[in-house]
């Protein structure tokens, strides 16, 4: 039988396998370590994207309401035995903002709706937010097929409202659609949600910070007194002399983004006009800025 000699049998030694293991293990953990650094770039790169995504999103609905705010539809001589151009009563001057049919109307600093403007404005999360806006925008269109009311207005309003899951407390974008009934041969009206294209507080943006509106003459400035229906005949004066919309939509993450909070340099969030606050904790907050040039209304229109 053939004899091994033990001594000339390489193999490793405790030290050896011990130094190994501490090797593997520091490798393994600066892989974990880089994953989760492309992870986390990865999910804020995602983050950034989804919101601006969904504001482009919003802002072009938008964009499409204003432009056909004070838009009248007019027929003209035809052979459908319709009337020529639009018999519907109109409301303006120093009627509320509710009863109102002027192409449109903002409100600042509102949260909250109702149709008949019966309820008071809601709370906000903490006094010294400086959510949102409200804008209410009148158009007119016409459908042949309704021989009792062939010609048509609408209202949209978008405004926002609180939303409290768990804590997370932030506040939501949502729209609302109403139609003026009046049928052919009566000269009064009124406002419903009761129709095929209308709906009442439809979400169409959660995680909102700050939704503003400011209006502006044919020159670029802001325009004051705040274009509104009532007794102040300079702002009802106003109603009509608005040829842009400045628009800004804040938004806000939906999952933490920062890794640190800093008490001693918060995140300011920054409005068109003076309306500004500071945030310490790690959402992210973007904003979209956009001018919405109005084509039925305004001077020269």
């Amino acid at each position: 039988m053939k004899k091994y000699n033990l001594k000339n049998i390489a193999g490793l030694s405790l030290v050896e396998m011990l130094i190994g293991i501490v090797i593997t293990s520091m490798m393994i953990l600066a892989i974990i370590t880089s994953y989760n650094v492309v992870n986390k770039s990865y999910s804020q790169v995602t983050d950034r994207a989804k919101i601006s995504r969904s504001g482009r999103d919003i802002v072009e609905m938008m964009m499409r309401d204003i432009r056909m705010a004070g838009f009248r539809y007019i027929l003209g001589t035809n052979i459908l035995d319709m009337p020529t151009r639009s018999y519907l009563e109109f409301k303006g001057g120093d009627t509320t903002i509710f009863q109102s049919h002027d192409p449109i109307i903002i409100e600042k600093n509102v949260l909250g709706f109702s149709v008949d403007g019966a309820a008071d404005p809601e709370s906000k999360h903490e006094d010294d937010d400086v959510c949102c806006d409200r804008i209410h925008i009148v158009y007119d269109d016409f459908n042949q097929n309704d021989v009792n009311q062939p010609y048509k207005r609408y209202k949209t309003t978008y405004f926002a409202k609180k939303v409290d899951e768990g804590g997370d407390k932030r506040y939501a974008v949502y729209k609302t659609v109403q139609s003026w009934i009046q049928v052919v041969g009566d000269d009064t009206g009124s406002w419903t949600t009761d129709c095929a294209e209308c709906y009442v507080e439809q979400k169409v943006r959660d995680h909102v910070v700050d939704m503003e509106f400011v209006p502006l003459n044919k020159a670029g400035l802001k325009m004051f007194p705040l274009p509104s229906p009532g007794t102040n005949a300079a702002a009802r004066d106003n109603l009509y002399k608005i040829k842009a919309i400045d628009l800004r939509l804040t938004f806000r993450s939906k999952n933490e983004f920062f890794r640190f909070t800093s008490a001693t340099k918060p995140r300011w969030l920054k409005g068109l006009g003076d309306r500004h606050k500071a945030f310490l904790d790690k959402y992210l907050r973007d904003s979209v800025v956009v001018t919405i040039y109005t084509r039925n209304i305004g001077e020269g229109v």
